[in-house]
């Protein structure tokens, strides 16, 4: 598939693959597929930035390679490896055999064969479907000699493997960086990026986006778990449910064949939109209670 022309060909491109954005987001996705430019996504977990890199891949027909970083990652982790145990096993079978060429050996032992390809340089390779979409998830996790090195790749799309040389893409693949913000990254890479935050949804944008991933709730149903889980955001809570808590929570649901929400219920499911034990003893006793009236009194017709 063509890159989308327009604005609300982005949006309705991605609202294909069950992802609903706001017309800022539409934006912005747009003109990094038509600049070229790396996309740099901010905002709290389960908001849908990693969510909207899979979309993109699957609607534009693109394979999505997935870098998920994590603390003390580093270059040669994020690009390459050589296959340590295979070329342990020709240097063997090379001996046994009275190969004495060292040269021909070691040419032969640091060549694609043996090499392990990470996911900066599966991205940097030619693909018959079109440039990849590389995901680099949660960037913040990792420390800046990394966020150094990826500015350096992300500039020119190539890579070096000392034993091969520069490896330079054909064509640059799709980037999209995505951040929790657990800490700042460095400006010299975001101002390589195009950028955007990506905040909780509004309650009529987030009912679509259920709508669009859980499509067998009834709207009665729908309407009390969005308001519920937005009333939740304004409580004083260690870890705000985000929007992929809110499509598990009416799947849970759904899967008790729950028809509207009580008390009792939002007790026994908890654990599906909280995930530390300190927010769900909170909202134990009178507090979801008190959530609930709150909610329906707020959903009754003026």
């Amino acid at each position: 598939m063509g890159q989308p022309e327009t604005i609300d060909a982005v949006q309705e491109m991605l609202a294909e693959q069950g992802y609903v954005c706001d017309r800022a987001l539409g934006t912005v996705v747009f003109l990094a597929l038509r600049l070229g430019r790396p996309l740099f996504l901010e905002g709290e977990a389960g908001v849908g930035k990693t969510e909207i890199a899979r979309a993109l891949a699957a609607s534009l027909g693109r394979r999505l390679i997935r870098l998920q970083c994590y603390e003390g990652l580093d270059a040669s982790s994020a690009v390459y490896e050589w296959n340590f145990a295979a070329q342990m096993v020709a240097i063997r079978t090379a001996e046994a055999a009275g190969d004495s060429s060292r040269a021909g050996l070691q040419a032969e032992l640091f060549s694609d064969e043996y090499l392990i390809e990470r996911p900066l340089l599966q991205a940097m390779r030619p693909d018959a479907g079109g440039a990849p979409v590389l995901l680099i998830d949660e960037l913040d996790r990792t420390d800046e000699p990394f966020e150094a090195f990826l500015l350096e790749a992300l500039s020119d799309f190539q890579v070096t493997i000392p034993e091969l040389g520069t490896i330079v893409a054909p064509e640059p693949p799709i980037v999209i960086l995505t951040s929790n913000r657990t800490r700042e990254v460095h400006d010299a890479l975001k101002r390589r990026c195009l950028y955007h935050w990506v905040d909780y949804p509004d309650f009529d944008r987030e009912m679509d986006i259920l709508t669009a991933r859980a499509p067998e709730a009834a709207e009665a149903l729908s309407r009390e778990v969005v308001a519920f889980v937005q009333a939740l955001r304004t409580e004083d809570l260690f870890k705000k449910p985000g929007v992929a808590e809110t499509i598990d929570w009416a799947k849970c649901l759904l899967a008790l064949d729950v028809i509207n929400l009580s008390p009792e219920v939002i007790a026994d499911t908890l654990g599906a939109i909280l995930k530390y034990q300190d927010d769900i003893q909170k909202l134990q006793g009178s507090a979801a209670k008190r959530i609930l009236d709150e909610v329906r009194s707020s959903l009754e017709p003026a």
